[in-house]
């Protein structure tokens, strides 16, 4: 057997308290509301284990696209990923508590660029009851939408957490 890591995991318990998960998203629906003001909308793109979540870092790689008549082919906006939906034109607080707002860049022909976001905070979150679920928000800027527009999202989440106690 070869020295160094696979000894070492091969000699324990063999049980790994840090868990790395991945969320493959691929054409995510998210309707987003812009008929006045700042379009947002929010999709669910999974549920978390029943605990004390301990968030240790979280990366994604997304990609918005929308051919919708009610938002410019070069539109821009943010997106970020939190425990909550976004209720309203800002993503703040825990509609990006996972991971930051993050500003797109213009899209060209419906499509946004590839764009790379990062964990906001590391924190530990009370999923004791089960509830906690990810939530991808996107808001479109107000001078690129003027209705409902439907848009689809693409890309890989990982997150990195440890999953401490519960009731």
């Amino acid at each position: 057997m070869a020295k160094g890591l696979p000894r070492s995991l091969a000699r324990g318990n063999g049980k790994t308290v840090v868990k790395k998960q991945k969320f493959n998203v691929k054409d995510l629906a998210i309707s987003v509301v812009g008929a006045s003001g700042v379009g947002f909308g929010s999709a669910v793109m999974g549920d978390l284990p029943e605990g004390n979540i301990l968030f240790l870092g979280a990366v994604a790689y997304m990609t918005f696209t929308s051919v919708d008549a009610d938002v410019q082919a070069t539109y821009d906006g943010d997106f970020s990923i939190g425990t909550t939906a976004t209720a309203d034109a800002t993503i703040t607080g825990t509609d990006a508590n996972i991971m930051g707002s993050t500003a797109l860049g213009a899209a060209t022909a419906g499509v946004s660029p590839t764009v790379r976001g990062t964990l906001s905070t590391a924190g530990t979150f009370d999923n004791t009851d089960g509830s906690l679920e990810l939530n991808l928000n996107l808001i479109i800027d107000d001078a690129n939408i003027s209705g409902t527009a439907d848009f689809t999202a693409t890309g890989i989440v990982e997150v990195l957490y440890a999953v401490m106690l519960d009731d």
